[in-house]
Formats: structure tokens, sequence, C-alpha cells
């Protein structure tokens, strides 16, 4: 019986797929970097799929890098999207049409949010 199970696992290793590296090769057509070592930078990298990375930052007054950039690439059907962002000492602030937006409120829900404004605004509270 182990003869039977040993055989069988041999003949399902030796006819798996054999996994190969399908990645295909990415060429580097631009790659520039300045950095002048007190907190200011710059760099661009674009490659030959369609990718593109692009930042600018500065040192902030807070002690953080305040970033300024963008990046994109193809996407399964060959258009550019794109992402601009900001980041400072107000967090990361991306834009895209690719960031998921949240679904419109309810008309029930914005009308009880507008009376609750309301009520804080007359002075009324719950406890």
């Amino acid at each position: 019986m182990k003869l039977v199970v040993l055989t069988c696992l041999a003949a399902v290793a030796i006819a798996a797929p054999q996994l190969q590296d399908v990645r295909p090769e990415v060429l580097v057509l631009r790659d520039e970097r300045q950095d002048d070592g007190n907190g200011n930078f710059n760099y661009v990298l674009e490659a030959d799929n369609g990718i593109y990375i692009a930042a600018s930052g500065t040192r902030g007054l807070q002690g953080q890098a305040n970033i300024e950039g963008s990046y994109s690439l193809l996407d399964n059907n060959g258009e550019l999207k794109e992402v601009r962002y900001i980041a400072n000492e107000n967090g990361f602030q991306p834009q895209s049409d690719l960031l998921p937006t949240p679904h419109p409120l309810p008309d029930h829900v914005v009308e009880l949010i507008n009376i609750a404004e309301q009520q804080r605004a007359d002075g009324i509270t719950f406890e």
C-alpha cells in the first residue's frame, strides 16, 4: 500500500508544471536623483513599461519631510493611471481617480446629521 501511495505522489510531482520566472525584463529609461543633504531632494524614475515616479521634498518646520510627487503606471488595459500626492505635517494626501470614494449617505442620514448640527448650534445637549 505504501508503495502505491509513494508511486502516486512521485507521478504527481513529475507531472506538475515547473514554475518558471516569467517576469518580463524592465528597462530603466531615466533615473535622476538629487539630494543636497539638508532635507531637500528631487528624483525621477521612468521605466519602459509605463511606470513613472517623480517627487520633490523639502525639510518641514516640524522636522518632517514635505514631499510633493506623483506616480503613474499602465493598467491591464494599457491605460495610463496616475496618483498625485502631498505628504507633509498633515499626512499623506493622495489625489486620483483610482482611489475609492465612499457611497453617498442616504437622505434620512443627511437629515439626521443636519438636525444634530442644529441642536448643537442651539445649545441642546443630551446626557
